[in-house]
């Protein structure tokens, strides 16, 4: 049986551009989606036929493949950025969320399989969090809550499958180093590289759960044709959590820096500790490979020599989203239409 069509929506992001490389050397036919409002159109790999398009835009409908798997990654995703802006925030992660799934059933998607996030359990005590858990506070977490809810809904009225991954702290190539506020790993391994100083938002005592990003892209590959996780969520962790202080004294101790943090006010709506309960992944075969120390070695090289050794690709500007937007010119070097 040939391979289903792929659409990505946030194509030019980390995991999505990650996910694209993987199913690109897989043999399946890729299609990309994205705004570059915070992605950039250098980490889209070649192959992929890449449409320029914010997910709100009625233009995704026509991008959507019949009968393929649509991964739904887009989404504003800086906890700071969205606690600033809710207006925004639900626009993108839920309106973009609900005309992505629209599309998929007008278009006659096999699968829509979705980001969620582990902020949903935000407001939980207990540890490692399970799926029954959800208890979101900040307006990310709402946001990606309210997404969940429209594909439960898309799944009960229409039929469609859909299976939620909740990810909890990805790592590896390609993370987003140029957000507002990065996340630690990027932030710490790029400035150290450049003899800087990095920045610990508190006392460094935050505990998550870091997972590699080849770990979450094999779960997306066996989501797409896996009947066991249609219409159902699961934590993409690694069911160990380390301290934001221990990340930094393992990426100083790699680099032999003696360089030591600027402690900065804690941020807001953040919590004190992430840890994924995954035995539901594991009961459909799923299980986390690379180890901290092999990922964050993985992460150095990339860093070293991609984002530090040669100039680093300009973000697009701003943190949000542009408006609507519909297909135009091709992206030379790549195939397929872009929206502008």
């Amino acid at each position: 049986m040939s391979q289903p069509p792929v659409l990505i929506t946030g194509v030019a992001g980390f995991i999505g551009s990650n996910l694209a490389d993987r199913l690109l050397s897989d043999g399946y036919r890729v299609i990309g989606v994205d705004d570059l409002s915070a992605g950039v159109i250098e980490q889209v790999p070649e192959g992929v036929e890449f449409h320029r398009c914010d997910v709100r835009s009625p233009a995704i409908e026509a991008l959507v493949p019949a009968g393929g798997v649509v991964f739904h990654l887009a989404a504003k995703n800086c906890i700071a950025d969205c606690q600033a802006d809710p207006v925004e925030t639900t626009s993108v992660n839920v309106l973009g969320t609900v005309m992505v799934l629209e599309a998929a059933r007008r278009a006659g998607a096999a699968k829509v399989v979705y980001a969620e996030s582990s902020a949903i359990y935000e407001g939980s005590p207990r540890l490692p969090s399970p799926e029954t858990e959800a208890a979101p506070e900040s307006f990310y977490a709402v946001s990606k809550h309210a997404g969940h809810e429209f594909a439960r809904a898309y799944a009960r009225h229409h039929g469609m499958a859909v299976t939620g991954l909740r990810y909890f702290c990805v790592y590896g190539p390609r993370q987003d180093y140029r957000r507002t506020i990065p996340p630690v790993m990027s932030a710490f391994i790029l400035k150290l590289l450049r003899g800087e100083r990095p920045t610990i938002y508190g006392t460094g005592e935050k505990r998550r759960d870091f997972v590699y990003v080849d770990d979450v892209n094999r779960f997306h590959l066996q989501c797409m044709t896996d009947e066991r996780t249609d219409c159902l969520v699961f934590n993409v962790g690694s069911g160990r959590s380390h301290s934001v202080r221990e990340i930094f004294d393992e990426i100083q101790a790699r680099l032999g820096s003696d360089l030591e943090p600027v402690h900065e006010p804690d941020l807001p709506a953040e919590a004190q500790e992430t840890l994924a309960d995954i035995s539901a992944a594991r009961s459909v075969g799923w299980e986390p490979l690379i180890e901290l120390g092999e990922g964050l070695d993985r992460s150095i090289r990339y860093i070293r020599d991609q984002v530090v050794g040669r100039s680093a690709p300009a973000a697009a500007p701003g943190p949000s989203a542009p408006g609507p937007s519909a297909p135009g010119p091709t992206i030379p070097g790549r195939t397929g239409a872009e929206a502008s």
